[in-house]
């Protein structure tokens, strides 16, 4: 890759100008359903980043996606720390018999 390369793929607006190339798919997985904090519990979507998704620029659109990834590792962490609370809990009611 030459230098030249290199740096446009470095710029900001270059890269902007490459998301437009290629579509960004939607992440809706058919199950909206709006949880207790407003997220979609399908997708982890917002209200706002839900609604008209295809009218949405791309870099918004990859705004959006790289937000659903942070999501998606607090709800795994969550779940991880919910699971491992229940099987302590378990633990010590064993160990009461």
């Amino acid at each position: 890759m030459s230098q030249l390369d290199l740096n446009d793929t470095l710029n900001p607006k270059v890269a902007a100008d490459q998301l437009e190339m290629f579509e960004l798919p939607n992440p809706c997985i058919g199950v909206c359903e709006s949880g207790p904090r407003g997220y979609c519990r399908g997708c982890l979507r917002s209200r706002d980043e839900r609604f008209q998704w295809h009218l949405k620029p791309a870099a918004e659109q990859a705004r959006i996606l790289k937000l659903l990834g942070q999501r998606q590792k607090r709800r795994e962490a969550f779940l991880r720390q919910q699971q491992e609370q229940e099987a302590e809990a378990d633990q010590q009611q064993l160990d009461l018999l």
